[in-house]
């Protein structure tokens, strides 16, 4: 993979508010949602909150293939990437990602029953910029 690629993914990565995760519903129909950019494990790993009781839980339980999307409107600037989404509602993990503010959504604070935390593990992915798609296996970024 080039290294220009390879940086600019990383930057679009990093400075990005929102990404876009898509799941599959209990009819095989893709649903997408935009939700809160909060944290990287690494290239390969995006952490998300949410709450237990939403329904994107339950696509996800049902079945992990996910795909999560970032961009820059501005520049037509894209990455791709698709893999797996896991349910955690462990408490170390979410402890982890939880925020200050995010009792507005979870009004019983980190041990709220209706806080989980998604965790997506990419599998491939694409970048998209001056009319050029690039696939990449993530071993390669």
């Amino acid at each position: 993979m080039n290294k220009d690629i390879k940086d600019a993914i990383a930057v679009l990565r990093q400075n990005s508010g929102t990404a876009y995760l898509s799941s599959v519903d209990g009819e095989g129909y893709p649903v997408m949602r935009a939700m809160l950019v909060l944290e990287h494990d690494s290239i390969e790993t995006q952490y998300f909150s949410t709450n237990t009781s939403s329904c994107k839980v339950s696509y996800y339980q049902a079945n992990s293939k996910a795909s999560v999307y970032y961009c820059n409107p501005d520049t037509f600037m894209g990455a791709l990437f698709v893999g797996d989404m896991e349910v955690c509602t462990d408490q170390e993990t979410k402890d982890f990602l939880w925020r200050e503010g995010f009792e507005r959504y979870y009004p019983k604070g980190v041990t709220d029953p209706d806080y989980c935390v998604l965790k997506f593990t990419a599998k491939w992915g694409a970048y998209y910029h001056g009319l050029q798609n690039t696939r990449f296996a993530i071993d390669e970024l």
